[in-house]
């Protein structure tokens, strides 16, 4: 039933100090004198008057309980919680700091007509009887519940109205409500006199039957509601390996009595004599090529040593400030080469075994009759924050992806953040739900990939190869158009919304003006300012940010929202029907769609939003309240689901053995849209392909960002099971320290769900919860039960802490408005005040690479991650072509590791649980931005040993060049040995080694020196989203690349250009001229200057940009820098103004 009133915020100068602020209450509807519950809506009460109701008076929480009686019998349950989510499904809640929680019913969400049951929006027929325009209950369908067989329609108030009436008439017919052969199969009569309504269909065709077990009927006699608890805990005496009803005979049902005859259960034969099929192996690489690629970075090494011990003891006499730039170059680079080869000693490859995958949790067995998956649930989070640099189209687009995943849709939720809370983005989200009705069964009749509707209608190959159904050309022609559509609907959801607003707020100023007119009679009009406020689609006022913002409507400054777009679908398949009204035949598909949810999270001024982290951090407390998937796939809103199965891949691994150790699976990052030859190293593959596969040869590769499946668990900063030390190498020379330090992390940062291997509760320390995760005992009450589903499968007696199978074959719970309003509460600004959110749990706080410092955390605490390289890309997405934009994406990246380096998380000071190469790793990460400065000195050398006619060495001899033969010739058969494991082409190697010094002579030279103010000055550091193409169909798809942005990162290596040039110009007029020229120096001077410039060469190209479009400030730069290098040499050594010159008389002098 719906209380007519909750308890709402009280004004915080109310709250006693020390306690913490009550979490609002959902106000959704008031009770009318005669009984009936009215919601408030903009019909029948105005905003205004709502705050005035509810600001006004204090409420206090009580609770009052009527007994039975002949009027007020109390509805059924089944009845009553459809009901309570229908009404979910159609209201939008909001709700924040010092404000109640409000559901809002929507009319509608969009423009465009929603014709799908578990769309956002109110549906269907409304009610015939007179006075009431309620409308009437719908099915999982979408079809009408009518309990007449006359088929009066007729609302859930009125029917109840008519069945406290005591004859229990219908309006219609005037005759008594009638039980059905279904109602008999499904519900027990002595329970209630009245049946459950159902629909025209489900009446008169019989077709839907109950797949309630007898036990959860009995429950559900009993008590009303399954207990989870009764069994979710219980221990292997209970239920053993099986289900959580062994059988008492200790078998399957086969009755053979071999249990010994003492009654005990027992362990499953089977389980005992049946092989063990592992989900998951690891590939060695063959020993043919890592054993020559480890032998040579042991050379290599032996042979730096060698070398720079030499440099050290030979100096330069005629030019020491020369040798002494280039031997610290040396040195910095030598130990920079270290920390970045030794972690690549161990790389490995994984495969997974899907059909074991599908046969374990998926196939009807002993432990799972019916069939359902037992698979644990995943949630996907969905962020975006400015839909003018992300475009909604490409957000929807991932969206769709998602919904059409392979994996049950029961088990699938998406979460949607909106950080701008932009009305944009939220009709934008509506209109692709609007689409999937269609999208998403089309996928899955005819085995779409990619199911991202843009990527797949973009495809080059033909799109009828292997397409066996001969409806297939008809289907796609038609889903074309519709997607043709759907484009064209949501790229005009700008100027649609636009014009409704106006509209809108027009007519609120003729309704103002008119108003003052009445109220002043014929004193003059003061001019009227009415605030241009955003509408929604029902004729509303937008919470979010206004186009034009206005007081509590600004991206910084707007309360929480959260729209359930897409309700939680059955836990039954729906198959399709002429009746739906879909132009496809659906008949044989599964017509559900996961559950899909906007959340925008409350800012306020005063509280800092901690950017990316925050959204990510309230989107895990609001999905724990709403589905709490044990696992949960993060991904950016242009990253889209390019292999269907992927999640089905990184399930592989959660759910092997040992999988209950592994945080995260990360996966690859793979891009489209790139220029065929990756000028600015776009893909990334030397990363992604050899440094992320040789850490997963140690503890895991680190988190990017996005693409990466988490373990609920890990999230909520607790310990891994079977947690081990190692040792550091700081232990001989700082073991005391190490020692303290680690006992300081695990008493403060360390929190044990479990001790050891027991599965017992034993660890959890109940009472500190609410402290560390905040006030909320839905939140707190849903870190067990996440922490339960997420085990592994215990089908073998090898499996350590898992979880009996067929356990999570049940129906999740229904949504409430009770549910939803928790989840408004825990996205508000002061959820996080006083907690450990951001700091030890979930997305950390303080660094703008909050994805590095979140994945070492963990690492840290000792969990492992896992690198998931399908054969089909798992997900695909965008990367900024464009040199001024991929320079500022390096330059965020850089000034994130400058953070960690100078932070808490720097790798030294790392528990023992991080290991020693994992260790190297992490260090490596906060330092290789320092790497700038050695590297840009180094780059001008050559330019000043041509200009001094000196060089790093006093003269080229034998042993300097066979050292630099050894090490050069080491280093190339490296890469090549590299190559052929990693299976990346030499291309993209001499690509990535370019873009190396492109950005680390631009990039991360700003970054060290932002780091370093941030540290010495506290002066904080801002970047702009990182723009995101729009997918549009353009004559150029590479447009971008040619577009020139000036920036201040391009004066570095535009210096580094323009000095190497003029420096190669000016020593070969010296040598020429010279009447004793010295070649080698000139040699070596050149070599060096030439192999800067082949480095730079991508930068020089795309300074170039197209023939005619150069920016002007190019050439002034340049002409600038080569006329004061000119002038400057001019100065410093005239070339017939020296008493020593040996130029001859026919020598070239300036005038």
């Amino acid at each position: 039933m719906f209380n007519s009133s909750r308890s709402s915020l009280s004004d915080a100068s109310d709250i006693p100090s020390g306690r913490p602020m009550r979490p609002p209450q959902v106000t959704f509807a008031r009770r009318t004198p005669s009984g009936r519950y009215v919601n408030y809506s903009r019909d029948n009460l105005s905003r205004d008057d709502l705050d005035s109701e509810i600001g006004s008076v204090e409420f206090m929480n009580y609770t009052v309980h009527i007994p039975p009686t002949p009027d007020n019998q109390p509805m059924d349950p089944s009845i009553s919680q459809r009901v309570e989510e229908q009404y979910v499904s159609n209201s939008l809640f909001t709700g924040g700091f010092n404000s109640a929680t409000r559901a809002h019913l929507m009319d509608k969400v969009t423009e465009s007509e929603v014709n799908h049951p578990q769309m956002a929006g109110a549906k269907g027929s409304s009610c015939q009887v007179p006075g009431c325009d309620g409308k009437v209950m719908s099915d999982g369908r979408g079809e009408d519940i009518l309990p007449c067989e006359c088929d009066f329609k007729i609302c859930r108030d009125c029917y109840i109205d008519a069945v406290k009436g005591g004859d229990a008439n219908c309006p219609g017919c005037k005759e008594s409500y009638k039980e059905t052969d279904l109602d008999e199969k499904a519900v027990d009569n002595n329970q209630r006199h009245l049946p459950l309504p159902s629909s025209k269909q489900e009446r008169r065709m019989s077709l839907m039957k109950s797949t309630k077990s007898g036990y959860m009927r009995n429950q559900g006699a009993n008590g009303g509601e399954f207990d989870h608890n009764r069994w979710l805990f219980e221990t292997k005496g209970t239920y053993g390996y099986g289900n959580a009803l062994w059988p008492k005979d200790g078998g399957f049902g086969n009755g053979d009595g071999d249990d010994g005859g003492n009654g005990e259960p027992r362990e499953p034969s089977e389980f005992l004599t049946k092989p063990w099929r592992p989900l998951t192996r690891k590939l060695r690489i063959p020993a043919a090529v890592i054993s020559p690629y480890r032998l040579l970075v042991l050379i290599r090494l032996v042979v730096l040593a060698f070398f720079l011990a030499w440099r050290v003891k030979h100096t330069n006499p005629d030019a020491p400030w020369l040798w002494g730039m280039s031997v610290i170059c040396e040195l910095w680079f030598s130990f920079s080469w270290i920390l970045d080869q030794l972690p690549k000693l161990n790389p490995v490859n994984r495969v997974t075994d899907l059909n074991v995958l599908k046969e374990k949790f998926d196939l009807p067995g002993p432990n799972n009759p019916t069939g359902k998956s037992d698979l644990p649930g995943v949630d996907f989070f969905v962020s975006t924050a400015d839909p003018e640099k992300e475009p909604p189209l490409v957000t929807a687009n991932t969206i769709l992806s998602i919904l059409a995943a392979d994996y049950p849709v029961e088990k699938l939720a998406c979460y949607v953040s909106d950080d701008g809370g932009a009305l944009l983005t939220f009709e934008a989200m509506a209109e692709a739900a609007s689409f999937a009705n269609m999208w998403v069964p089309f996928c899955r009749k005819h085995n779409i990939e990619p199911r991202n509707p843009e990527s797949y209608f973009s495809l080059k190959r033909d799109p009828y190869k292997n397409k066996v159904k001969q409806d297939f050309v008809k289907d796609r022609r038609r889903i074309k158009r519709e997607y043709d559509e759907f484009k064209v609907r949501t790229n005009s959801l700008p100027d649609s919304i636009r014009r409704r607003s106006d509209a809108y707020n027009a007519r609120e100023e003729i309704k103002a003006l008119k108003m003052q007119r009445e109220q002043a009679g014929d004193e003059p009009l003061e001019p009227i300012k009415v605030q241009k406020a955003t509408w929604m689609a029902d004729g509303t006022h937008w919470p979010g940010t206004w186009l034009h913002p206005g007081p509590e409507h600004t991206k910084g400054d707007h309360a929480g929202i959260i729209q359930v777009m897409l309700k939680p679908p059955s836990d039954e398949p729906l198959q399709g029907t002429p009746s739906d009204g879909s132009p496809l035949d659906f008949s044989e598909v599964d017509i559900r769609l996961p559950l899909l949810v906007y959340v925008s999270r409350e800012k306020r001024p005063g509280y800092d939003h901690n950017k990316k982290a925050g959204a990510m951090n309230a989107l895990v407390r609001a999905s724990a309240i709403l589905s709490n998937g044990p696992f949960i796939l993060n991904v950016d809103c242009d990253h889209y689901i390019y292999n269907s199965q992927a999640i089905r891949e990184g399930m592989c691994f959660m759910m092997d053995r040992g999988g209950d150790r592994i945080c995260y699976v990360q996966f690859p990052q793979r891009f489209e849209g790139i220029d065929p030859s990756d000028r600015y190293a776009n893909h990334n593959t030397v990363f992604f392909d050899i440094n992320m596969r040789a850490l997963d040869g140690i503890q895991g590769p680190v988190y990017v960002g996005t693409g990466c499946l988490f373990r609920r668990i890990a999230l909520y900063g607790f310990d891994p099971p079977r947690a081990k030390d190692h040792p550091g190498f700081c232990d001989c020379c700082f073991g005391r320290r190490k020692k303290r330090i680690a006992t300081s992390a695990s008493s403060e940062e360390n929190h044990a769900l479990r001790m050891g291997d027991s599965d017992d509760e034993s660890g959890i320390d109940l009472s500190t919860l609410p402290k560390k995760f905040g006030n909320s005992n839905l939140l707190v009450d849903s870190i067990p039960v996440a922490e339960f589903q997420g085990r592994p499968l215990a089908d073998h007696p090898s499996i350590r802490n898992g979880r009996p199978p067929g356990a999570l074959t049940i129906p999740r719970d229904l949504l409430d408005a009770s549910t939803v309003a928790e989840a408004i509460s825990v996205i508000s600004c002061w959820y996080e005040d006083k907690t450990e959110w951001g700091g030890r749990i979930g997305w950390i706080y303080g660094s703008v690479t909050e994805d590095v410092v979140t994945g070492y955390r963990m690492h840290n605490r000792g969990w492992r991650s896992i690198y998931c390289v399908t054969k089909r890309d798992a997900f695909r997405g965008t990367a900024p072509i464009n040199l001024t934009d991929r320079l500022h994406q390096v330059l965020r990246w850089a000034t994130g590791s400058v953070e960690i380096f100078f932070s808490r998380n720097n790798a030294l000071l790392a528990s023992h649980r991080l290991k020693l190469l994992q260790r190297i790793a992490y260090l490596n990460v906060g330092i290789y931005p320092f790497t700038s400065i050695f590297l840009i000195a180094y780059c001008f050398l050559p330019a000043l040993s041509l200009f001094s006619g000196q060089f790093i060495v006093a003269t080229l001899n034998i042993t300097f060049l066979v050292y630099l033969l050894i090490i050069s010739v080491a280093l190339v058969l490296l890469a090549l040995l590299e190559i052929k494991w990693s299976g990346i082409a030499l291309e993209e190697w001499w690509r990535n080694e370019q873009f190396w010094l492109i950005g680390g002579t631009s990039a991360h030279l700003a970054a060290v020196v932002q780091g370093l103010l941030k540290v010495i000055a506290g002066i904080e550091i801002s970047f702009t989203l990182t723009s995101k193409s729009a997918g549009d169909e353009n004559d150029d798809e590479f447009a971008d690349l040619y577009v020139i942005k000036w920036t201040s990162l391009m004066i570095p290596p535009l210096v580094i250009i323009m000095v190497n040039l003029v420096a190669i110009a000016v020593g070969f007029s010296r040598t020429i001229y010279s009447t004793i020229p010295q070649w080698s120096k000139l040699l070596g001077g050149v070599f060096f200057s030439f192999w800067v410039l082949a480095h730079l060469y991508p930068f020089a190209k795309g300074l170039m940009g197209r023939r005619g479009r150069t920016p002007t400030i190019v050439f002034v730069w340049a002409g600038l820098i080569t006329i004061t290098i000119s002038l400057l040499w001019v100065a410093i050594k005239p070339p017939n103004g020296g008493e020593n010159s040996d130029l001859g008389g026919g020598g070239f002098s300036f005038p």
